[in-house]
């Protein structure tokens, strides 16, 4: 998940308790571990090191696992304790592939490492968890060899599961997050052009693609965009195809992301969006109210850290749509899912006892699931947790009150990464929308777009070639 300040808290109808009974040495943690074969315990490393791309994993480990203490209380990645272990974080921005690059570099040698520079836990993103969750050098534990069961991770949804199971069928990593997604629109400009903001209503101009476009005409002919960007719409069909990008290192389109582009191209010749990258000033323009966007498509740290500051927010009124109150969601054409963040246990970490007890209390334990919801507005993974939340939460104020844990429940559900190609994620999504920015804004035809894609991909990708 993109490393955004948070501008909201969720909260829940009723008071929650979460057992925070302290921790103590965890070499005395009966959670997972590795024991000789005489019977008796080995004796565990004094550092737990962990490698991350911002401070999200730090926040959530100092604010939810029992008996954590913080050294600095404003900058979580400053480290703390457990027990008597020392917390390190090393933080190596994503940004020009920095954290991977940083990655590829010390996990291969971390079973010779010094034992209080091994790496412990490193976190991934799901453009790239199979790169290491498959990687021919192994370097990530299974979850089994840590002592966690399917029954422990048994209420997880599946497709979080999906993605860091590697091609063995062992699953290498574990997340207290998902990320499905919903369509999120300007209320006011649904009830001026629609005739209502109401989300079940709002949903028939949205319930396939073929509704979505002519809804699409209809905003245009009265003065608003129906995305903000050609771009806003790719992962919904990206996630719903029907074929790998790549098999057998061979790699082909699949169908939807070429009705995705043509679909695209006619928005944007039509002026229903612009061309402008995601996460520029062009895109995020329809944040601020009164806004001329009417739709976007994300998850819930899309609505809670992006799109501006909630209504009771420290900071203020920033002028933007979100602090108002003036956003709602609903269901939207397709379920999809965007982001999300996995812990890993490194292999040959000597931590493996706190390791597993971190895994199963921040991505197995309903209440601390629960009280992340609460205090950091996460979707979290666990399907119990969640239902509970979709019956009795109180709601978003940046949705102006609406509950949207209900429609996040649903789309949970449907997502399917079946067809996920892991290591290539990232490029592929990067080289596919660039080469196709230039087809929209008419510098070349789609046929030369498509040369250029995959002209560029496998000169990043040497393994891959053209199918």
């Amino acid at each position: 998940m993109k490393n955004m300040k948070k501008v909201l808290g969720l909260v829940l109808a009723g008071a929650m308790v979460v057992p925070m009974a302290a921790c103590g040495n965890k070499a005395s943690t009966s959670t997972g571990g590795s024991g000789s074969k005489s019977g008796k315990k080995e004796a565990e490393g004094k550092i737990l090191n962990i490698q991350c791309w911002n401070d999200e994993f730090a926040n959530r480990l100092a604010d939810h696992y029992p008996g954590y203490k913080k050294n600095d209380e404003k900058d979580a990645t400053k480290g703390g304790k457990i027990g008597d272990v020392e917390v390190k974080f090393t933080v190596t921005p994503s940004k020009d592939n920095a954290y991977q690059n940083n990655l590829d570099k010390v996990l291969p040698g971390n079973a010779s490492a010094k034992a209080d520079s091994k790496v412990d836990i490193f976190l991934v993103e799901a453009d790239y968890a199979k790169k290491y969750t498959n990687s021919s050098t192994e370097v990530t534990e299974k979850i089994k060899d840590l002592g966690i069961t399917d029954d422990d991770i048994k209420d997880q949804y599946k497709y979080t599961k999906d993605m860091v199971t590697d091609t063995k069928g062992d699953l290498r990593g574990l997340s207290w997050q998902g990320c499905p997604g919903v369509l999120i629109y300007n209320a006011a400009i649904a009830k001026q052009v629609l005739g209502s903001d109401d989300p079940d209503t709002v949903q028939k101009s949205v319930a396939d693609w073929d509704t979505f476009y002519k809804t699409a005409e209809t905003m245009k002919a009265s003065g608003f965009k129906m995305t903000a960007t050609a771009n806003d719409t790719y992962r919904v069909y990206d996630d719903n195809k029907k074929s790998a990008w790549v098999d057998n290192g061979k790699i082909d389109i699949p169908k939807s992301d070429l009705e995705w582009a043509d679909k695209a191209k006619e928005m944007v010749d039509k002026g229903e969006c612009t061309t402008d990258d995601l996460w520029s000033d062009g895109w995020s323009a329809g944040f601020k109210a009164p806004g001329d966007t009417f739709c976007y498509f994300g998850p819930a740290w899309l609505i809670n850290f992006s799109m501006g500051n909630a209504p009771d927010s420290d900071k203020g009124d920033d002028g933007s749509i979100a602090f108002q109150g003036g956003w709602r969601a609903t269901a939207g054409p397709q379920a999809f899912n965007w982001g999300g963040t996995w812990i890993c246990a490194a292999k040959g970490t000597d931590n493996k006892t706190l390791v597993a007890d971190i895994m199963k209390k921040l991505t197995c334990d309903k209440d601390i699931m629960l009280d992340i919801t609460k205090k950091d507005s996460d979707f979290v993974n666990n399907k119990p947790a969640m239902e509970e939340a979709a019956k009795n939460g109180e709601g978003f104020k940046v949705l102006g009150g609406q509950n949207p844990l209900p429609l996040f429940t649903k789309n949970a559900e449907k997502v399917d990464f079946k067809y996920a190609d892991g290591i290539y994620t990232q490029g592929i999504t990067e080289e596919f929308q660039s080469a196709m920015k230039d087809y929209f804004t008419g510098k070349v035809d789609k046929d030369a777009a498509i040369d250029t894609f995959y002209k560029n991909i496998v000169t990043k990708y040497p393994d891959l070639s053209k199918k």
